[in-house]
């Protein structure tokens, strides 16, 4: 049964992707908040699906969303944070691998988007690059969403913070809102099986502005730390229960 909730979500999912891309072709000559409509009606679309597979969801601290421009530090676990961040925020930019941006298709939606490359590899000029398309994209009052340690992890598994997220911080001047979830336990990486439970993400009180760069990223790699560990205790007594 497990399995075949798991297929009959996965081609389920993957047909509303399809669809979405088809739908949002018009929106290239569109203005770009047109396209974003559209990229939040697929993350919706692919929540309501995931009760084929089981899968509830449970957010909590909604209400500490501030307005305006600010950076969103979010646990990695699975795709699903992926798109489900789209529909929390009024007008969302994703600090995202540059390769994606070289995928037919996904990478120019990517672009419409006018989401934020980085090259992970690369020193000086391109980390530059990616940093000055970030303040822009803050100029304009959108939200910088960044996955502080550059890819998914496991959950439990050791932390691995990068410094980008802090670099941002103490360039910016914006507070950055940390966000825990427990996905991994439901949605697990590099698996096609959906376990059935509920998927909890919260919204953890944002860190204002002003702190020295040591002080932030210890602060909220704390905050998401803890508030992750907490989640993924509930999720795993789910699971055994």
């Amino acid at each position: 049964m497990l399995a075949l909730r798991s297929v009959a979500f996965n081609v389920l999912f993957y047909l509303n992707l399809v669809l979405h891309m088809i739908v949002a072709l018009p929106t290239f000559f569109l203005p770009r908040r047109a396209f974003m409509g559209i990229a939040k009606s697929w993350g919706r679309t692919s929540n309501a699906l995931l009760a084929v597979a089981g899968i509830r969801i449970e957010m909590r601290g909604l209400e500490k969303i501030p307005r305006g421009a600010l950076l969103v530090a979010s646990k990695h676990q699975s795709f699903w944070e992926a798109f489900t961040l789209l529909t929390l925020f009024d007008d969302p930019a994703f600090i995202v691998k540059r390769e994606l941006m070289w995928i037919p298709f996904f990478g120019w939606f990517l672009s419409k988007a006018d989401q934020v490359p980085v090259d992970r590899g690369a020193k000086g000029g391109a980390i530059a690059g990616m940093m000055e398309r970030a303040r822009a994209a803050l100029a304009e009052g959108r939200q910088i969403v960044i996955f502080p340690e550059g890819t998914r992890t496991a959950p439990g598994a050791p932390p691995a913070y990068k410094n980008g997220l802090a670099n941002l911080y103490v360039t910016t001047n914006v507070p950055c809102l940390p966000v825990a979830l427990n996905s991994g336990l439901f949605w697990p990486r590099r698996k096609f099986l959906r376990y059935p439970g509920t998927i909890l993400l919260e919204v953890l009180d944002p860190i204002p502005p002003g702190l020295e760069n040591e002080a932030f990223a210890a602060r909220v790699q704390a905050a998401i730390e803890s508030a992750t560990a907490g989640l993924v205790a509930e999720g795993e007594r789910q699971l055994r229960s």
